[in-house]
């Protein structure tokens, strides 16, 4: 295999099978790989002897070695092909044609399928797209979620400013009941709240989640990055569901959700075009009223309205809600600095002293901040909004820095007297001002690395000029160089001359 999976994606793979019976191709969708890429790891963990739910002791590292162990030595290769969408993808370009894309497969495949054979594959591929089929949808089995085009302005009563509300549309599969609701933007905090509320308008969740490729929920595939929001991922987690995105330019696939947002323009938004708002609470109030009158309205060919077929064939498959609603949480990564701390908007949080240098995954939520190494939580701090400052637990701290004698206050400064006098003065002056003197290691090295750049006669002065006007920060002596005030002079302090008047006093004139 040229390319493993994150380990995150590895497991969703392993979730969806096993706790969620999915199958092949729906789990390739939800994750965003191929279907023989599914069946490959599902094959490989069941070699292992692995099983959902994974055992609370066993960590990626070991995951990874039992999913992939060492090969044989002296196996022959077998021959690969790059996928099918990847081919089909660079054909339809401009110019591009199979016997170019064949040359190109050779030069990374050598010992590869030659020409004929690879042209064969892919027309063999080639002629199962475009494929149209009649959907037809289960009860509880898909909600269909989108953002209407067009949304409903609103008037800061203050101001008189107007800005636009998006209204977030969620449609039932096999009933097309549908959910509207206007939230402030298209941002993952508005699109995460009106999942949530959806779930409490139905009284239940959807064994499958389609929206569309936006931004809030489907990221691009990148090596720090899921496919899927790790926020949404997590939600939909919490509620037992599994997103599977609409593809790119494929209508049918959300052909619910495109009808749904097209009532709600007509019948919702259309309706209340003349209306002034002064407040999303008054948009959702006025939305919740046409809302009912929607779902009770009569199908035009069928004797019923969205609402009845709701109550007798959807609702009672709906998965049960959890007692309690998803709290939500953003997902960062940091990296773990020299003094045993990670910084999250501006303050900085520590973690066990053994995690230095390491990458780590952090969980925010209003209240709290969680630290994971691989995938096990390490630690919780509760969240604090103070910039610049330090959340630091003691049993964090390394009980002596044998380890990391370099980083000790004491060998900075003799660091900073191979610059000068003021520099040490300086740096001593930064560790002193800090209730523990690791705090100002990230200040005291970045003035040190600072004499690289501008040279360290230039350091020097600019410490100087820092201690004399009580500027003893990275930030000041880095604008000191900057500006070029360290190559001017600093004012002299001149001695004050006291004259003094007396009869017994003989002045400068008696000497001359």
């Amino acid at each position: 295999m040229a390319t493993r999976l994150s380990m995150r994606k590895t497991k969703e793979i392993l979730r969806l099978h096993w706790g969620l019976g999915l199958g092949k191709r729906q789990i390739s969708r939800a994750c965003n790989v191929s279907p023989s890429t599914v069946v490959d790891y599902i094959r490989r963990a069941e070699k292992a002897g692995l099983s959902w739910p994974l055992p609370d002791d066993i960590d990626d590292t070991t995951i990874e070695a039992l999913l992939f162990p060492p090969e044989p030595p002296n196996r022959t290769p077998l021959r690969c092909m790059p996928p099918m969408e990847e081919i089909h993808r660079e054909f339809r370009k401009k110019g591009v044609t199979l016997q170019l894309l064949w040359m190109e497969y050779k030069e990374k495949h050598p010992e590869g399928y030659q020409h004929s054979q690879f042209c064969e594959l892919y027309r063999r591929w080639a002629k199962t797209l475009d494929l149209s089929l009649r959907q037809e949808y289960r009860a509880g089995e898909k909600m269909f979620i989108d953002f209407a085009g067009k949304g409903i302005p609103i008037v800061e009563p203050a101001t008189g400013e107007i800005t636009e509300a998006e209204v977030f549309v969620a449609v039932l599969g096999a009933s097309n009941y549908t959910y509207a609701e206007a939230v402030a933007s298209q941002d993952l905090p508005s699109w995460i709240s009106a999942h949530v509320q959806a779930f409490e308008y139905f009284g239940g969740v959807t064994e499958i989640l389609i929206p569309d490729n936006l931004r809030s929920g489907v990221t691009k595939a990148c090596r720090y990055e899921p496919d899927l929001n790790p926020t949404y991922r997590e939600m939909a987690e919490f509620y037992g569901t599994v997103v599977i995105p609409a593809r790119v330019r494929k209508p049918r696939d959300k052909a619910k959700v495109e009808a749904g947002v097209l009532l709600v323009t007509r019948w919702i938004t259309a309706a209340l075009r003349n209306h002034t708002f002064f407040s999303l609470a008054e948009v959702n109030e006025k939305i919740r009223e046409l809302l009912e009158l929607l779902n009770t309205r009569r199908f035009k060919k069928l004797n019923t309205s969205r609402k009845e077929l709701f109550e007798t064939i959807e609702k009672s498959s709906l998965k049960p809600l959890p007692l309690t609603r998803y709290q939500y949480a953003e997902w960062k990564k940091a990296t773990v600095n020299i003094d045993y701390h990670i910084e999250v908007d501006g303050h900085f949080y520590s973690v066990p002293y053994q995690l230095v240098r390491k990458h780590v995954e952090v969980r925010l939520t209003s209240t709290t901040l969680a630290v994971l190494y691989h995938s096990r939580r390490i630690v919780t701090h509760q969240r604090s909004y103070q910039k610049g400052k330090f959340t630091t637990l003691n049993e964090h701290r390394p009980k002596s820095h044998q380890r990391y004698l370099e980083w000790t206050p004491s060998r900075i400064i003799s660091w900073a007297e191979k610059t000068g006098p003021c520099t040490a003065k300086l740096v001593e002056t930064i560790m002193s001002i800090k209730s523990h003197p690791e705090q100002g290691f990230r200040s005291c090295m970045g003035i040190l690395s600072l004499g690289k750049k501008y040279s360290i006669e230039r350091l020097e002065a600019a410490s100087r000029r820092a201690i004399t006007i009580r500027a003893c920060s990275y930030k000041s002596v880095k604008s000191i160089l900057q500006s070029n005030l360290d190559k001017i002079a600093l004012p002299e302090q001149k001695e004050v001359t006291v004259v003094i008047e007396h009869d017994n006093i003989r002045g400068e004139q008696y000497f001359k």
